[in-house]
């Protein structure tokens, strides 16, 4: 049952074709304990592309943060990106939550998505050039593996902030999001966060930057609860979503934050 949960958590928080069966859904779906495992799987491959600017590549950083970004999506694909589109059509629209909810169905993008999908990427890119930059002034000329370990703190942070929303949140409506958060008590939270803790120590000797971003991660699935339930009456599927892709980088950039401030 664990390697089935594993491998449905694979199939569905990655683009690799693994655990696409109906057993390994089913499994994943009853253990939100498995989000912050991929994300050291995630981490590690979508934080390669920065070794990059190392020699004997040594690329430019703009270009190895880009390939950075390429990397998140390659791994993770963008369907969280439509959960980010979604919930910012949503809170531009001055109405009720009947309205907003009709939103979320309407495949068309408004100025509310248009601006949340640029300032997500952009953040991503923005935090992945801070990384490159931090991580090799640590590496004495090249890059420093301890600050690379801000990006898989980051990933583990944000999907751990994703399965905390599964274990406590109530879905609004059915679809995705209650297909996860009926299979879950809040007690599963305790699991979910216990193995995204050891991502602090990443960082070594470092330690802040990685409580940081798991620190940041968390907190940014706190907001997004409380403004979906206010708003939207329940944490949906794309709230869900976004979640991830919102805590990522709020993560990466509270973790450089620490690494150079303190």
């Amino acid at each position: 049952m664990v390697l089935t949960a594993l491998r449905g958590a694979i199939g569905f928080l990655t683009r690799i074709p693994i655990g696409r069966d109906e057993a390994a859904w089913g499994a994943f779906a009853r253990s939100p304990w498995t989000f912050p495992v991929v994300g050291y799987l995630v981490g590690g491959l979508v934080a390669a592309p920065l070794l990059l600017a190392s020699p004997p590549a040594s690329v430019p950083s703009p270009t190895a943060a880009l390939g950075f970004v390429l990397a998140v999506y390659a791994v993770t694909g963008i369907g969280h990106l439509d959960g980010v589109a979604d919930l910012g059509d949503a809170a531009a629209v001055h109405g009720d939550r009947e309205e907003r909810r009709r939103v979320l169905k309407d495949s068309r993008l408004g100025v509310g998505g248009t601006v949340a999908l640029a300032l997500v990427v952009l953040g991503l890119a923005t935090a992945a050039l801070a990384v490159v930059e931090v991580a090799a002034t640590a590496g004495s000329g090249g890059v420093s593996l301890a600050a690379l370990g801000i990006v898989v703190a980051a990933e583990v942070g944000a999907k751990a902030a994703t399965a905390a929303l599964v274990c406590v949140g109530d879905a609004p409506h059915e679809g995705l999001g209650s297909a996860l958060t009926d299979e879950s008590a809040p007690g599963s939270a305790l699991p979910v966060i216990a193995l995204a803790a050891p991502a602090a120590l990443l960082a070594w000797p470092r330690v802040l930057p990685g409580v940081a971003a798991l620190l940041a991660a968390l907190a940014t699935a706190a907001l997004v609860a409380r403004w979906a339930r206010r708003r939207l009456g329940g944490i949906s599927g794309d709230a869900l979503g976004a979640t991830t892709e919102i805590a990522r980088v709020a993560a990466l950039h509270a973790g450089v934050i620490a690494w150079t401030r303190f």
